[in-house]
């Protein structure tokens, strides 16, 4: 077979015939091999069966790719474990609960009901519904982890072993992907034994339009409340109704999320220092020094000060959503006696997370709990209290029409731009405005006769033979109209060859 025509996985057969004389195939270990591996205080036993586990990661992975089929067993591994799955009582219940919660919704929002109706779902159906957005989500750090770490192996093998593993260095590539897709699914199962409902992370991890609760956890989170469970199912039901409602009616919403952790994540590098101390004693026999690692995001530098503003951004949007969640959630269950104390066990939760939502954090870097959301809500009570629900809702039509973050700090610049423009009156014109007047009425110069007054105010002679020296006066030309490039000291400016002379004043850039 020609060098060119060998594939990973003839690079991971030979790997494992010059380790063990045919490990995964015919043969028997290499004396000369086992004697180097004892020389470098790594068993040879658990070496191979170390290289057979691998072997199979490889064989189910992709080629030099992330095998997300590892994340989806481990994940419904754990999922699976403990779900008591879903009587059909409990499904009843859940029904009339979404069912009432759409009605009370419809007094406290103009945003349309869900196409499809909301239904209660196992832990292990919500990993089947979730993983995609996982899998989007991990990917750039997954991708960034597996290419630091074949580098710091390759570097920090012993001379000996470098030859073997630059010859299946994409075989090692995708082993360190799957070791990353691996704690990926621990951590996502983990997490289904923690949420409640689909919108419990924060981002729309749920398929568009679909709304979810999960009873087996419905029923750990108030066990310790002392509410009622049909109260506690209610105000869930329509805090989960909302979310659902909110990413359905604005479609650019669930991109421009996604789009903005994507982009934090693909900021993350990893920490060569830390990774190459790692390798240097990484001991194959024994991986759960890397593990570890990676479960407690040791391997991930500080962050950026571009990532902190990234960060920062994103806190701001996910506020803004939990926030208007809370108050509509808020003004649809004024009937239920505990409201009250459900929301503020749910804000508290939010707020401090779980350790599986720890722990995803601690692998891509991340934490998804928006800490401004009391400073969201208020902000959303005050718009609701000055303007209705009908001028508060139409903020989410447009993005550009979304809330910033000084409006969370102050929301009275937006409250009066609000009531301003239910008068009918025109909002208040800004810079912004002035320039795109003017660029539609075609007074911003064209870029090239930019560069001629440019030339012109350096002294250099334009395409009429005037120099800079005599910009000061508007010159005649052969029409009697003002020269295209003149323009006089007091800001006012000449006409094009053929037209008019614009008015004096200053004008837009």
């Amino acid at each position: 077979m020609a060098e060119d025509d060998r594939s990973p996985e003839d690079d991971f057969q030979e790997l494992l015939r010059q380790l063990f004389g045919g490990a995964g195939g015919a043969g028997g270990p290499d004396p000369d091999q086992l004697a180097q591996l004892r020389a470098m205080g790594v068993d040879p036993a658990m070496m191979q069966n170390m290289m057979q586990q691998l072997h199979s990661a490889f064989r189910s992975a992709p080629s030099g790719g992330i095998s997300w089929d590892v994340a989806k067993q481990q994940a419904l591994h754990i999922a699976n474990q403990g779900d008591l799955g879903i009587t059909a009582g409990q499904r009843g219940e859940f029904d009339q609960a979404f069912t009432l919660a759409g009605l009370w919704l419809g007094e406290a929002t103009t945003i349309a009901e869900l196409a499809e109706p909301a239904r209660a779902i196992t832990r292990g159906g919500w990993v089947q519904a979730t993983l995609p957005v996982w899998q989007e989500l991990a990917e750039p750090v997954a991708t960034s982890i597996a290419d630091a770490l074949t580098e710091a192996m390759r570097t920090q093998a012993p001379e000996e072993m470098r030859a073997i593993i630059q010859g299946a260095s994409q075989v090692m590539r995708t082993i360190a992907a799957s070791l990353f897709a691996t704690q990926l699914g621990q951590v996502i199962g983990r997490l289904s034994l923690e949420v409640v409902t689909g919108g419990d992370v924060g981002i729309p991890v749920m398929p568009s339009g679909q709304a979810a609760i999960l009873p087996q956890n419905f029923a750990d989170f108030g066990r310790d409340l002392e509410v009622p469970d049909d109260q506690l199912a209610l105000y869930l039901a329509t805090r989960e109704l909302a979310h659902a409602r909110l990413f359905r009616h604005a479609r650019w919403l669930r991109l421009h999320v996604i789009t903005q952790v994507t982009e934090f994540a693909r900021g993350l590098h990893v920490d060569t220092a830390a990774l190459e101390e790692l390798a240097s004693r990484f001991d194959p026999s024994d991986p759960e020094e890397l593990r570890t690692a990676l479960q407690n995001g040791a391997l991930l530098p500080a962050r950026t000060d571009a990532q902190a503003a990234a960060l920062t951004r994103l806190e701001n949007l996910l506020a803004l959503i939990e926030g208007w969640v809370d108050v509509v959630t808020a003004d649809a269950t004024g009937r239920l006696p505990s409201a009250a104390r459900i929301a503020e066990a749910v804000r508290r939760r939010r707020a401090v997370g779980g350790p599986a939502e720890k722990a995803l954090g601690s692998l891509v870097g991340l934490e998804l709990r928006p800490r401004r959301m009391r400073e969201a809500a208020a902000m959303w009570r005050a718009v609701t209290d000055a303007v209705g629900i009908g001028d508060r809702d139409a903020l989410w039509d447009y993005p550009d029409l979304m809330p910033e973050a000084s409006d969370i700090d102050d929301p009275s610049a937006l409250i009066q731009r609000l009531q301003a423009r239910a008068r009918g009156e025109q909002p208040q014109r800004d810079e912004m405005d002035d320039a795109l007047d003017a660029l539609l009425r075609g007074d911003v110069p064209r870029l090239e006769d930019q560069d001629t007054d440019t030339d012109a105010g350096t002294g250099d002679a334009d395409t009429d033979g005037d120099t800079g020296s005599d910009r000061g006066s508007s010159d005649e030309d052969e029409d009697g109209g003002g020269s295209g490039d003149a323009g006089s000291d007091d800001g006012g400016s000449g006409s094009d060859e053929d037209g008019p002379g614009r008015p004096e004043g200053p004008q837009p850039v």
